[in-house]
């Protein structure tokens, strides 16, 4: 660092350096696994893994970011990257070099190689959650990401995903969490079966995002704000403030008729429209702020 705070003076130049092409060979699966390392790239995405890292070395554990490679112009334009950057090794690199890091066309001028975050179910579970995201066999990056950063936006304490989903380590897995990823834990590589035996031990209730499932999820909304609003109707098929795992399947064949069995109820994102279906994302994003918003809304006392 000189004077500024900045990383030294003279940047990483040659894109063709042993260094840089260590860092790109984290692009693909077999490094990171080898590593337990993996790529963050652009500023909102490296900001979020810096605080954290700043968080957890206060906390005295081990922090986030191993190294930061950025660009002058970058760290002109985001000034406070350079203070969180403080402790951690970093350095100039020319955008020529960051390119070849990069797994992007267009790198954004700065990079992060990190840590894993990943932590047991175990963990997750003896927290109480109340909100969590379960993703079953997704295999795309960008849809995986999607939902975690839906998750994190609806307050979900924890996002999951079962064996043979996508590696959420992914460069573009990472690029889509827009730094979620940073923000709540996440669960790799779960047993479906134990999860389910799991949430049920602690009644956690389990929801299955089933387009074809009997339950409509605004009606079941609707029962729920009648019940906990007034006291007054039936009561509801599924209390929605409940703790809740829901889950979410396959982009292409959905949720297996094993994952659908092991759900308290399956429920149905209406559609209105002529659309066939939602997509992965959005469907996710309805169903989490459903559950949300009713754990939010306290239950009104009766007059």
């Amino acid at each position: 660092m000189n004077e500024t705070g900045r990383p030294q003076d003279f940047p990483l130049s040659n894109p063709r350096a042993d260094r840089v092409k260590d860092v790109a060979k984290l692009a693909g699966r077999p490094a990171r696994l080898k590593r337990g390392h993996f790529l963050t790239e652009g500023p909102q995405a490296v900001r979020e893994a810096l605080k954290l890292h700043q968080q957890r070395v206060a906390a005295g554990a081990t922090g986030v970011v191993t190294e930061v490679f950025a660009s002058d112009s970058c760290l002109d334009r985001f000034p406070e990257l350079v203070e969180l950057s403080q402790g951690v090794n970093s350095r100039l690199a020319t955008d020529e070099v960051l390119a070849a890091m990069a797994d992007t066309v267009n790198p954004q001028g700065i990079i992060a190689v990190c840590r894993f975050v990943d932590v047991p179910l175990g963990e997750v579970l003896d927290a109480g959650p109340r909100l969590i995201a379960v993703l079953c066999q997704v295999r795309d990056p960008g849809n995986a990401g999607t939902v975690l950063r839906a998750a994190d936006s609806a307050g979900a304490d924890a996002v999951v995903l079962t064996a043979s989903s996508v590696d959420i380590y992914n460069p573009k897995a990472v690029r889509s969490t827009a730094g979620s990823l940073f923000h709540l834990p996440v669960v790799l590589g779960a047993d479906i079966g134990e999860l389910a035996a799991a949430c049920r031990d602690r009644g956690i209730g389990i929801l299955a995002a089933d387009g074809y499932g009997p339950l409509n999820l605004d009606n079941l909304q609707d029962e729920n704000a009648r019940r906990r609003l007034t006291g007054e109707g039936a009561e509801s098929a599924y209390a929605l403030e409940r703790p809740t795992a829901w889950l979410f399947g396959n982009e292409a064949q959905g949720l297996s008729e094993e994952e659908l069995a092991l759900a308290d109820h399956r429920v149905a994102v209406p559609v209105y429209g002529s659309a066939e279906s939602l997509n992965l994302g959005t469907a996710a994003t309805v169903c989490l702020y459903a559950s949300a918003r009713s754990q939010q809304v306290p239950a009104a006392v009766s007059s």
